[in-house]
């Protein structure tokens, strides 16, 4: 429900806060006050249009906030989940409109588009009037007040899980053989695994290759390091192995004179056995070498093949086993598809015959619901002050018709307002005022299940007097019994009933003028409805009637409680 809202520079308001309990408010105030710029506010944080003569004469731009309690379990609570803009129990929202027109909103404090604020909206408030019916008009809200009338939670889950199963059946279906390309493919498919295949790619084979190439391509140079180094080291005429040999005779021959010589002798012994290990080694490494450009030349070819494909198929040539299996994969798949197209078909039948099954039963619900709202909603309506008006639920169900989510049934909301005449769509056959009185019916009649916790009435009233706006008054607080109402009307018959009243007042200050809301007290409600009655002159016996119509009215309301 709305707990709060902050005003400023919007229109004639400098600045203005509100705070908002339960039950039934009503704001009244003389004719041109300004009563409806506190709806035109809240309407603009809930994503209408803004208008850059929106902003207070003098101010570079109008500021509203709305602060709103969210009930955990609440779709308001699961769509600010869902986008990642929930905090605790509260929920507020923020439009800024700058001078050249522009606007920003922000939920929460987070920026967001101006479509966010109204699919959160669409969760918060439903707004009623001669021109304000958010919605009343549409088919699916009609639809989904029935829904709630009848508490068909159970039926419209199980509709809701068919249809899930039976589009997801059509998904594969469609992705198996909704391909005019599905031949092709699957040639080209046979082909690349083929030709891939011929090359048996695996990391292992591939990394050998590579080895090999580099091996083959620089064997005589290979050949001819290590020949060069063998004679280097041991067959030359001036090899190493003899420069060792004739130092190591010298101090063998001076052992005998200096024995400290050992050590250094012992060094060149064991460098003459090394480098003849050294060169054994060499020569059995040159001895396996292999000249052989045959070998080389289809080693390279192998090599080219596969980096030919890596580039035909936008890969690296490491990742043509990984791609090799993957279009196996795809080919195993569409090869097998026309078995498992038979297989599908066949489920989808039966998906499809518990579909329907489910949407009949969920039908069959609509319809009983549907005659019980339309006796409640007819009976409301004639106690609004149209006694031969008739309004009833037309629940049209299509078997045959394409499946969805919600059944298979179209909901109409038909009223007729006089006897004799034919019945027809809200928008075609009721005026703004009657309009006003048959919402106010629905809302009523569909109180205890509807979902929106806050209901706006913009002189719901209209064009009625007397009695009836008693009933008006009765049956919107009975609404505020179960949710949260903000009524604005000009009936005093309809503010007694309010549980809380706001008193809507315009005064001029030299050349400003601006508008002020303010709660009133007991003493002040009797006076505010004195002047909805008795207009400029205020009499005793004005005021003895409002003190009587206020008594009246909170004595039923402790009798109710």
């Amino acid at each position: 429900m709305l707990s709060h809202i902050h005003i400023r520079n919007f229109t004639i308001v400098e600045t203005l806060e509100l705070d908002f309990a339960e039950g039934m408010s009503a704001l009244t105030g003389e004719t041109g006050a300004g009563k409806s710029i506190l709806l035109d506010a809240l309407g603009l944080c809930l994503g209408d249009r803004a208008e850059a003569d929106m902003i207070r004469a003098g101010a570079d731009k109008a500021e509203v906030t709305a602060i709103f309690r969210i009930a955990p379990d609440s779709d308001a609570a699961r769509w600010l989940q869902d986008n990642d803009l929930a905090t605790n129990d509260e929920c507020m929202l923020r439009r800024v409109i700058h001078a050249n027109g522009r606007s920003r909103g922000f939920i929460n404090g987070t920026p967001v588009p101006v479509q966010m604020l109204r699919e959160l909206g669409e969760f918060l408030v439903d707004i009623h009037g001669q021109h304000a019916h958010q919605s009343l008009f549409r088919r699916d809200a009609q639809r989904d007040a029935l829904d709630g009338f009848g508490q068909h939670e159970a039926e419209l889950a199980a509709v809701a899980q068919a249809h899930q199963k039976l589009t997801a059946i059509e998904a594969e279906i469609r992705s198996l053989d909704g391909d005019s390309d599905y031949r092709d493919r699957l040639e080209l498919l046979r082909f690349q695994v083929e030709e891939l295949s011929a090359l048996k790619p695996t990391p292992d084979g591939i990394a050998e290759l590579d080895s090999e190439q580099r091996r083959l391509a620089a064997a005589g140079d290979l050949l001819a390091t290590a020949q060069r180094i063998i004679d280097l080291l041991y067959e030359g005429e001036s090899s190493v192995q003899q420069a060792l040999a004739h130092a190591a005779g010298a101090l063998q021959r001076l052992l005998k004179t200096d024995p400290e010589l050992n050590e250094p002798y012992a060094l060149l012994s064991s460098a003459l056995i090394q480098i003849q290990e050294a060169c054994d080694s060499l020569r059995r490494y040159a001895d396996g070498l292999e000249l052989d450009p045959e070998r080389l030349a289809w080693v390279e070819e192998q090599l080219g093949l596969l980096n030919d494909l890596a580039r035909k198929h936008r890969v690296r040539v490491e990742e043509l086993p990984e791609w090799l299996e993957a279009l196996s994969r795809e080919l195993a798949r569409l090869e097998n598809a026309e078995q498992r197209l038979a297989e599908l078909q066949q489920e989808r039948t039966a998906a499809d015959a518990a579909y329907r099954k489910a949407a009949a039963a969920l039908s069959r619900a609509r319809q009983k619901a549907a005659a019980a709202l339309a006796e409640r909603v007819t009976r409301f309506i004639h106690e609004l002050g149209m006694p031969g008006a008739e309004f009833t639920v037309n629940v049209n169900h299509d078997a045959d018709g394409r499946p969805a989510r919600h059944g298979l049934d179209s909901v109409e909301f038909l009223v007729r307002t006089n006897p004799g005449l034919p019945m027809g769509p809200l928008t075609r056959i009721a005026s703004g005022g009657e309009l006003s009185r048959i919402g106010l019916a629905i809302q009523v009649a569909t109180a205890k299940s509807g979902r929106i916790p806050t209901l706006v009435f913009d002189e719901a009233d209209v064009g009625i007097g007397g009695a009836i706006a008693e009933v008006v008054g009765r049956q919107l607080r009975l609404l505020g019994n179960d949710r949260q109402v903000l009524c604005v009307t000009h009936l005093p018959q309809v503010a007694a009933q309010a549980h809380h009243h706001f008193q809507v007042s315009k005064h001029t200050d030299g050349d400003r003028t601006y508008t002020q809301v303010r709660p009133l007290g007991l003493e002040e409600r009797i006076q505010e409805i004195a002047r909805m009655l008795g207009g400029v002159e205020i009499t005793d016996q004005t005021i003895g009637h409002a003190r009587e119509m206020l008594a009246t009215a909170h004595g039923r309301m402790a009798k109710q409680a």
